[in-house]
């Protein structure tokens, strides 16, 4: 019979799929010998049988948890109620990937309102035990009866408050229990039931309550925004109780074996003495540096180190640690590969590979291909820094980075404050894992609490993030909306820019810079090519992004959009008088004005791509939108071109389609129009001449659009070849060149065959063939594909990532069927999914030579093409 429930001993690093990353990584702690508390961990497919069956814990379940429970009081020699050895335990969640703070967590479980009064006689402390008490029906009354934080929150600050109590520790026993006792009286007037007493029922009640955490926003809207699957389900781990709040020898604590936002080689991370687990990351207080650990309990540091340098060689990665000390006894609670930025990832990689711990190819397998945009995110200039005025030089560089953005206090106003097109910066006290959709929505997060490891730190710099926390020298008014700074105040709807790397905050926006690269991602870039089988090339056409894109290693241009050369002032007029034109003479005439500039644009962007690759999509959009739109555009248009505007009305009428994506674009305009792409192939060939006649050897590519059928193909090839014959006839030179098509209808997916012995390559446009493939509109789907995704209706937005079983499919047959009967010919991708690193594991699965991306994500795809490898 399969099991529920796994005892810490009996499970290891390898059942992450069963026992979740904590669960897993606990038992594979208890196996190093390692002080790891006892207990025992639930399983994820229990989780995820107990939401498939109607939320009831089964009776083999219930069956398993009695046996685990009379396991655990043997082993600890304590028993739930017990006079002299009371066993209270933890209840955490734990998904087989990390999701910090996303679900719910539930500690000093067992104790009631005997039992409270048992512990403080067994401790000789009724401070600690009316501690553990309060804290036990807060965390309860949160996560299982969804009782809002504040019913309990205001009353306790309201109690410090009057009685002059500045911290939590400064509240004695006496207080304590008050608290304890308003407490129990607000589950009757929220929930309208009592705080249960029985140990059981509340261990029952907590399990069910992580089981379903899993499905709760915060945690739906983590695993969106960084991909975790859904049906994982997460594992339960309940383990015996240490206490970090026993007094001043006793504390808590969260620690990264190297720094998480630089990668230094170098211990990093807080606690806080008298504290107990959750009081580090909540942010509420601020705790200490970890080295400082050192002066206070020399031999529990010196413990500690040991144990975090056994913990990174046994993983082979930078760790992230929980731990607990109660009176100098040091007790390990979780360990985890640490979340980091990409500047830190990227130095780790290298570091450890140097050290010899890891190979090349692991190196290039840990970094998330995603983050390697955060490298590529601007600084403040300097000279700007140097004249604008400090809010807060207080704050803690939490995560890398710079922003600048209006002031809002609250997740909802920054969420829908960016819907509406607004940079917004989020500032509160402190932030908790409910505020996450504003934190997405946000490009920087102030807080005025909390440390390096607090909520707020963590989250931002796993989303790459900019982040201040711990601004002391900050007052934060989130009913008011205003931040009072040195005498000063700022209201909600100020301006101002925040710099994560090195915890100021700024008045006003600040001019800024691209990011550089470094030595250690030269290095990482260099292993990824080694290591690839796919090339990356770049989606480009002006010089900045074509100079960025090979700065950042691409070997090639994938896609050059003429469209983007016909939008300038005086481009635009001859393109509208070709369009009005009505003889084919005017037609030409008109082109012939509008070669000279794009022979110019070509010459610049082979002079700079020389011998790599270059594809060269002719014009692929529908005519109308070169035409003007309001009345005022129509009246100067007619000026500049002398035409009347009713013969202008007429023609913008003319032009007007129900569905102008499905209309007269791409070939099509061709096929009605052939001067247009003669045109463009005399411009392309007699600029390549020219810069042949220099000594610049260059690798011109044409690529006709949306083609449906083989003689859409094949009349336009011939059109395009004849044209390019007179002109080498004409400059006395042959050139070399490939004509090819895009393939971005399904019909041409079907045809890809018979396309294949004309075309010399293909290139997949990815975001024509998702719409066509769906039949929806890209630029109108974003109104409901949400809806899709969230319902599980969708997998994915397959405007972001490959829909491996509908559009995958039709990529694949049209690759099989091109090189079955050509196979010298070159695939590619060049739609938005060719920089996305799950698509671009599926394309590596395919005999395709190169994915093609945007500059700025080419990076990232060189990446995810060696992960894919590996």
């Amino acid at each position: 019979m399969e099991k529920h429930i796994y005892a810490f001993e009996e499970g290891q690093k390898s059942m992450k799929d069963l026992l979740g990353g904590k669960g897993a990584n606990l038992s594979e702690m208890m196996r190093l010998g390692l002080p790891v508390p006892n207990g025992f961990t639930i399983t994820t497919k229990s989780c995820i049988e107990y939401l498939a069956n109607g939320e009831v814990l089964n009776d083999t379940l219930l069956s398993e948890l009695d046996e685990q429970i009379k396991s655990l009081q043997s082993k600890t020699g304590k028993a739930f109620s017990d006079d002299k050895n009371l066993l209270l335990v933890s209840v955490r969640s734990g998904a087989k990937i990390s999701m910090p703070g996303m679900m719910d967590t539930i500690l000093n479980l067992g104790l009631n309102d005997e039992n409270v009064e048992k512990l403080a006689a067994v401790t000789g402390d009724a401070r600690f035990a009316y501690d553990c008490y309060r804290r036990l029906l807060q965390m309860f009354g949160q996560v299982v009866y969804n009782i809002p934080m504040h019913a309990f929150e205001d009353y306790f600050n309201q109690y410090k408050e009057q009685n002059g109590h500045q911290f939590d520790a400064d509240i004695p026993a006496e207080g304590l229990k008050a608290i304890s006792e308003r407490f129990k009286e607000v589950y009757l007037e929220e929930v309208y039931k009592p705080f249960p007493q029985a140990p059981i029922d509340q261990l029952k009640e907590a399990i069910e309550a992580v089981f379903k955490s899993w499905n709760n926003d915060r945690a739906r809207v983590y695993r969106d925004l960084n991909d975790i699957p859904h049906d994982i389900g997460t594992a339960v781990n309940v383990q015996e109780m240490v206490f970090g709040n026993s007094g001043e020898r006793s504390g808590t604590g969260v620690a990264f074996t190297r720094n998480p936002s630089t990668g230094e080689n170098k211990l990093y991370g807080e606690y806080l003495l008298n504290a107990q687990g959750e009081d580090v990351v909540a942010g509420i207080r601020t705790p200490q540096a970890i080295a400082t650990l050192d002066e206070q309990m020399p031999n529990v540091y010196q413990q500690f180190v040991d144990v975090t340098h056994k913990l990174e060689a046994h993983y082979k990665d930078m760790q992230d640690i929980e731990f607990t000390i109660e009176n100098e006894k040091l007790y390990i609670l979780q360990t985890r590969n640490g979340k980091r930025t990409a500047k830190a990832a990227i130095k780790i990689a290298v570091d450890l590979v140097n050290e010899g711990v890891i190979s090349k190819q692991e190196a290039v397998s840990m970094i998330e291909a995603k983050s390697i945009d955060q490298l590529l995110h601007p600084s403040f200039k300097p000279e700007s820094l140097a004249q604008a005025e400090v809010v807060s030089d207080k704050g803690l560089p939490a995560s890398p980075g710079a922003a600048t953005g209006k002031i809002v206090f609250s997740a909802v106003d920054a969420k829908a404050q960016a819907e509406l097109g607004e940079a917004v910066i989020l500032m509160r006290p402190e932030t908790s894992p409910e505020d996450i959709e504003g934190m997405v929505a946000s490009r920087a997060i102030v807080t005025t609490h909390g440390g390096m490891t607090s909520h707020a730190a963590v989250v931002a710099r796993g989303m790459g993030k900019c982040c201040v926390t711990g601004c002391s020298d900050l007052q934060i008014n989130t009913k008011e909306k205003y931040v009072k700074y040195q005498g000063k105040v700022l209201n909600e709807g100020d301006i101002v820019s925040v710099d994560g790397s090195t915890g100021v905050v700024y008045i006003g926006e600040i001019e800024t810079t691209n990011a550089e690269k470094s030595e250690d991602f030269d290095t990482v870039m260099q292993w990824a090519e080694e290591t690839a089988r796919l090339k990356v090339r770049m989606n480009a056409e002006t010089k900045q992004d074509i100079t960025a894109g090979y700065e950042f290693g691409a070997v090639g241009i994938g896609l050059v959009r003429t469209e983007h050369m016909f939008f300038g002032e005086e481009r635009l007029i001859e393109m509208r008088r070709f369009i009005l034109a009505s003889t084919h003479e005017e037609r030409v005439q008109a082109l012939d004005k509008i070669k000279v500039y794009q022979t110019e644009d070509f010459e610049e962007i082979f002079r700079l791509s020389q011998d790599r690759p270059t594809i060269v999509r002719l014009l692929d959009p529908p005519l109308h939108e070169f035409l003007p739109k309001s009345k005022e555009e129509i009246e100067v248009v007619s000026k500049q071109l002398n035409v009347d505007v009713i013969t202008l009305e007429k023609r913008i009428e003319e032009l007007h389609e129900f569905n102008p994506m499905l209309g007269h674009r791409g070939c099509r305009l061709a096929i009605t129009y052939p001067e247009l792409y003669e045109m463009q192939a005399e411009a392309i060939i007699s600029s390549v001449i020219r810069l042949k006649k220099e000594g610049i050897t260059t690798s011109p590519e044409i690529m006709i659009p949306l083609v449906s059928t083989v003689r859409e193909f094949t009349d336009l090839k011939a059109i395009i070849k004849a044209k390019i014959e007179s002109v080498e006839q004409e400059m006395g030179e042959s050139v070399k060149y490939l004509i090819g098509t895009m393939i971005e209808t399904p019909r041409a997916c079907l045809v890809a065959g018979e396309l294949a012995k004309h075309s010399e390559f293909f290139s997949f446009g990815t975001n024509d063939l998702a719409q066509l493939t769906y039949g929806f509109s890209r630029d109108d789907a974003g109104k409901f594909i949400n809806e899709y995704t969230s319902r599980e209706i969708l997998a994915v937005d397959p405007f972001q990532t490959l829909d491996v079983d509908g559009i995958g499919q039709l990529i694949k047959l049209a690759v099989e069927s091109a090189k079955a009967v050509n196979p010298s010919i070159k695939i590619g991708v060049c739609g938005e999914l060719g920089g996305d690193p799950k698509s671009i594991h599926f394309f590596n699965t395919l005999a395709l030579d190169y994915v093609s991306c945007s500059p700025f994500r080419v990076p990232g795809a060189i990446l995810a093409t060696a992960q894919s490898n590996v």
